[in-house]
């Protein structure tokens, strides 16, 4: 395996020649062959401190591999490159490097690479199996020689090693809790070296390097990860790579299929919260001006060699807004960087390498990374530790009170191995903490549950012995505290994902507007104006934090009669609730050869205010459905671009529209109801570049007949404990309220041919 390590080829010293891009010779030495600095990795070649402009190749056994030109930092990055040996650098075509090596993913380090690097205390870097240095913060809990302490790793391209950072829920936390934390931040941001890119598998292999130093240290115990949201995400990446001394990881807020859940959901590119995103990563890790990453800027200016030395690749940072661009379909193949396609960054994929006790917890209307996680859970393996808290919510609602305790109880028992207790100084914060987070005053944390055990055996033993899932239901109505208090009205439990006798409960869509449980014998139609700028893009224009607060201002406008339909039930005479996927199997004809559909599920209640639930997208020419995985309440599409079919315009064809998982209760008197548009107006921050027509565009929804539109919900026990009265609208955290509009009349067309 290689171990060779970047060197900054454009740093002097006494008696040396230095030449732009090429290795230094002493002065007055006879003239050899210089060789370009350039580095073997995993299934990578790096090229640095080159003449910026030069073209650049790859060569093997006198071959060109691969060739581009140099950065304007005077670096270069090969990816995809074949494992093995005999490569070499060319610049400018003049000089070659000295023979490179380049490793499988598959191979191992040697141990000696993790227990000869000490980490102290404070800022400072890790290396590597390929030498790149990446940042980190280290902050103990009380002094080294007092270790060891169990160890809370935080890996992501945001700040995690930021030394100047003023607020970290974990390192906060884990420090009160007696954990050790450590923030690292991915090569190609922060003061890391390398280039990023998003979640490819050099990054993965990274976090394993960060695993192992980090438990080599005499100050380390027993290593387990933490993170919400893109540090959540990363974990999955780890822990497939299985460091043997990771021990538990516990990641919050994250996405289950890069491309189906949050980039592309129903293949219709989120042009909202994703690509800002996505932008926003280009824009803070670039080089010079850095957006939103002060710190680094602080480092150079500082003097910090590293830092600098660490930036000279950043310009090979891979562009992610052109990645997108060029990958509209879901491939397992071809993307450059990802060797099994968008299956490489589809954490649902490779789940079942996952080998370590894993805790998760998301909401189902999470404004940014989306509610599709729940659809990997039935991947993870049987045998491995799972917890799973779900519930309505945000995006920082992972952080509640209700589910951070039952994280740290996680973390106790298979990372710090001790019969879990929540410390009185961590309780006491608890107000300041959830109330900077969500604006909710006077947040408590629960009772310690286990404190009445003696020994962690018998602990872990009555823990292991719960369900792995667990519902929290009307997240934010709770009685007796405020609207939208980050507290549930009642939980649940199930022993897996999906719930275990949940059944289909079907509602068939009616020529006069009406959900019922049986189709129409004959076959009608309703048509609506295909309008993607009929509403507002969007229900959420604020401050990015104020949608975490209690009740945000949304701004959900009622349906236009015109660009949408909608079907409601007649008042319920029982209540229902819902916990799983859904579908709206929909029989629709356009007048375009393709068209984008968003459908979206709320509950209007006797008071005349209307709840928002869940939502789902799809555009038509990605309606064919992969089979194997497909189920009556959840249809899974291949979106694969050979699958991909137009409409034929004024032909009624077969699509089912995929309702996100949600659990919801819709009690005795609400109107379950049901609305088809094109996309936009329904979520926060979720929009979508949705097809635009030259010509005015007519669809047309059948209903009744062999043929009948409907809408199937995951059917489920009415949850124990739940209060009969209403909660406050709004009160329940991530669900927008408005006065419900019942639409004008429309007169049903005749049966399609």
């Amino acid at each position: 395996m290689s171990k060779l390590h970047h060197r900054l080829a454009a740093t002097a010293v006494a008696g040396t020649l230095v030449v732009a891009g090429l290795t230094a010779v002493p002065a007055g030495a006879a003239t050899t062959k210089p060789a370009v600095d350039a580095s073997g990795s995993v299934e990578q070649v790096y090229v640095v401190g080159a003449t910026p402009g030069a073209k650049v190749s790859l060569k093997r056994a006198g071959r060109t591999v691969d060739a581009g030109s140099i950065d304007d930092l005077g670096g270069y990055v090969f990816r995809d490159v074949a494992p093995g040996t005999g490569y070499r650098v060319a610049v400018a075509g003049l000089t070659t490097s000295k023979p490179l090596e380049v490793d499988a993913a598959d191979d191992t380090p040697p141990k000696s690479l993790y227990e000869n690097q000490e980490l102290d205390a404070g800022y400072g870097y890790l290396t590597t199996r390929d030498g790149t240095e990446l940042s980190i913060n280290v902050s103990l809990p009380g002094p080294a020689d007092e270790g060891p302490y169990p160890v809370l790793m935080e890996y992501s391209g945001y700040d995690p090693s930021n030394p100047t950072a003023s607020l970290n829920p974990f390192q906060i936390i884990g420090n009160l809790q007696g954990y050790a934390y450590v923030g690292v931040n991915m090569r190609g941001t922060g003061c890391s070296g390398g280039s990023f890119n998003f979640f490819e598998q050099i990054q993965s292999l990274d976090g394993y390097d960060a695993v192992e130093t980090i438990a080599a240290q005499p100050w380390a115990g027993r290593v387990g990860l933490v993170g919400i949201s893109y540090p959540g995400i990363s974990q999955l990446f780890v822990a497939q790579t299985q460091p043997p001394h990771l021990a538990a990881i516990t990641p919050l807020s994250v996405i289950d299929d890069t491309y189906r859940g949050t980039l592309y959901p129903g293949g219709i590119y989120n042009d909202g919260f994703a690509k800002d995103w996505a932008q926003q990563r280009l824009d803070q890790n670039r080089w010079p001006n850095p957006k939103g990453a002060r710190w680094v800027e602080q480092r150079v200016a500082q003097g910090d060699e590293t830092c600098t030395s660490n930036l000279r690749l950043r310009g090979q940072n891979v562009d992610l807004m052109q990645t997108i661009r060029d990958n509209p379909y879901y491939s397992t193949e071809g993307i450059p960087g990802y060797p099994a396609g968008f299956d490489s960054v589809a954490p649902a994929e490779f789940l079942g390498d996952i080998q370590v006790p894993t805790f998760i917890a998301g909401a189902w209307q999470d404004e940014q990374t989306g509610g599709h996680w729940p659809e990997m859970l039935e991947a993870f393996p049987a045998d491995v530790p799972l917890r799973v808290t779900a519930q309505n919510g945000t995006h920082t609602d992972s952080l509640d009170p209700e589910v951070v305790t039952r994280q740290l109880e996680f973390l106790d028992f298979y990372v710090a191995r001790r019969i879990p207790e929540i410390n009185p100084q961590l309780r006491a914060l608890a107000p300041q903490l959830w109330g900077t987070i969500t604006g909710v005053q006077n947040i408590t944390v629960p009772e310690d549950r286990f404190s009445d055990f003696s020994s962690y055996r018998t602990a872990l033993k009555s823990f292991e012995a719960e369900p792995r899932v667990r519902i929290l239901w009307e997240n934010g109505a709770r009685p007796g505290t405020q609207p939208g208090t980050p507290q549930p009205a009642a939980e649940s439990t199930a022993t897996r994902w999906p719930i275990p006798g949940a059944s289909a409960e079907v509602f068939y869509l009616g020529s006069d507007g009406a959900l019922a449980e049986d189709a129409a014998e004959r076959a009608q139609t309703l048509s609506f104006n295909y309008e993607p700028n009929a509403r507002p893009r969007s229900t959420y224009t604020g401050d990015g934090s104020g949608i975490w607060q209690a009740t945000p201002s949304y701004n959900w406008v009622p349906l236009d009669s015109a660009s949408s339909l909608s079907w409601i039930t007649p008042p319920l005479e029982r209540t229902i609730a819902i916990a799983g996927p859904g579908s709206v199997d929909l029989t629709l004809a356009s007048t375009a050869g393709d068209t984008d559909v968003e459908v979206t599920l709320t509950e209007v209640r006797p008071d005349g205010a209307e709840m928002y639930v869940q939502s789902g997208w799809l555009r038509a020419s990605h309606r064919k459905l992969d089979r194997r995985t497909s189920t009556v309440t959840d249809p899974r599409q291949t979106h694969r671009e050979a699958d991909a079919q137009a409409l034929r315009p004024g032909q009624p064809t077969r699509m089912r529209v995929a309702l996100f998982p949600v659990a919801h209760v819709f009690r005795k008197g609400s109107q379950i109801r049901i609305s088809v548009q094109a996309p936009g107006g329904n979520r926060p921050l979720w929009t979508f570049e949705t097809i635009r027509n030259t010509e005015p565009v007519r669809n047309t929804v059948v209903t009744g007949g062999p043929r009948a539109s409907r809408l199937v919900l995951s059917r489920v026990k009415v949850p124990k404990g739940l209060p009969t009265e209403y909660p406050a609208c709004p009160s329940l955290r991530g669900q927008a309220c408005r006065t419900y509009v019942a639409p004008a009349p429309q007169t049903p067309g005749p049966a399609p041919r």
